[in-house]
């Protein structure tokens, strides 16, 4: 009786660890916590070099980020300030690329 109640504590165990292991995975279309905790990093950082370009009109740029993918969309001014504001954020660090949805007022 002893051994299969500590089979089943092992067993058990052995589940809990492996869906908790399982549940903070990242899929095609979620990210894992630590995904999700560094692209909000990235978008802090994307926003306060925008903010910090006096060019820019940065309340006018959304930026989202999904796995180091950063999401530009807005309306801006020029096409120079598009390019601009592409160069800007593929320059900063744990940016893998950038997604030019920005859009010419």
């Amino acid at each position: 009786m002893k051994t299969s109640i500590h089979r089943f504590s092992i067993l058990l165990l052995a589940a809990a660890a492996l869906t908790s292991v399982v549940g903070c995975a990242s899929t095609a279309t979620r990210e894992s916590t630590g995904q999700y905790l560094d692209d909000t990093a990235i978008t802090a950082k994307v926003k306060a070099a925008i903010f910090n370009d006096a060019s820019l009109q940065s309340a006018e740029i959304n930026v989202e980020t999904f796995k180091g993918v950063v999401q530009l969309s807005g309306f801006v001014n020029s096409a120079g300030d598009i390019q601009h504001a592409v160069q800007l954020v593929q320059g900063l660090s744990g940016v893998r690329s950038v997604r030019n949805d920005m859009r010419l007022k």
